[in-house]
């Protein structure tokens, strides 16, 4: 027979190895997707900066917007882990 209080333990491990892959996930995508995001913007600003100098703080707020979809992801992945 197996055991209620094995089986129960067993449950709760996976549960919060299933939460800890769901934290890592919502960071590790949301990193890889600003990363492509930036490879575009950081490309796009380089080039109007040169062109403009006075582009230079549009250029720079185009590159930090992708970022806070990183800090989102960090947010939902402390939220699942606590």
């Amino acid at each position: 027979m197996v055991d209620v209080a094995t089986t129960l333990e067993i449950a709760q491990a996976s549960q919060a190895g299933m939460s800890a892959v769901g934290a890592g996930l919502a960071v590790g995508l949301t990193g890889v997707g600003t990363g492509i995001a930036e490879m575009g913007i950081g490309a796009a600003a380089v080039g109007a900066t040169a062109e403009n100098r006075d582009m230079f703080g549009l250029a720079l707020l185009f590159t930090v917007i992708p970022e806070t979809i990183v800090i989102f992801g960090l947010v939902v992945a402390l939220l699942l882990l606590f």
